[in-house]
């Protein structure tokens, strides 16, 4: 299971750091990711770690950092220079035994989290 927090309000321009946090078994292995989710919109890749390398969705290339802590079971989302746009619901999520071509792919994770709000306000 994963529980996802971190999220809140900020203006833009500000910065949040997201945390996942999961439990039941050993997620070193897995590729972790997270997306992002507005109204009446499909959810969009955000960024993963594959085989330990970093992989970003180019809306925040440059301005978020995904990182894990593999001994704690946790991985991260690090936001800054925040916009209006990034507002969105985000998701943590986990999978196993992806390939690369497929790690943009939400139908292609096994675990989620449930979400935590970001709200950037201009």
């Amino acid at each position: 299971q994963l529980q996802a927090s971190g999220g809140g309000s900020v203006q833009a321009g500000g910065s949040l750091r997201l945390s996942c946090a999961a439990s039941g078994g050993v997620f070193s292995s897995y590729t972790t990711a997270w997306f992002r989710q507005t109204p009446g919109k499909e959810r969009e890749f955000v960024a993963a770690i594959w085989r330990s390398r970093t992989y970003y969705g180019d809306s925040v290339k440059g301005r978020f950092t995904i990182s894990r802590a593999n001994a704690e079971n946790t991985f991260y989302l690090q936001m800054a220079s925040l916009k209006p746009e990034d507002t969105a619901v985000y998701y943590c999520a986990a999978g196993a035994n992806l390939i690369l071509s497929s790690i943009r792919s939400p139908s292609r994770y096994n675990y989620w989290g449930q979400g935590t709000l970001v709200t950037v306000s201009s």
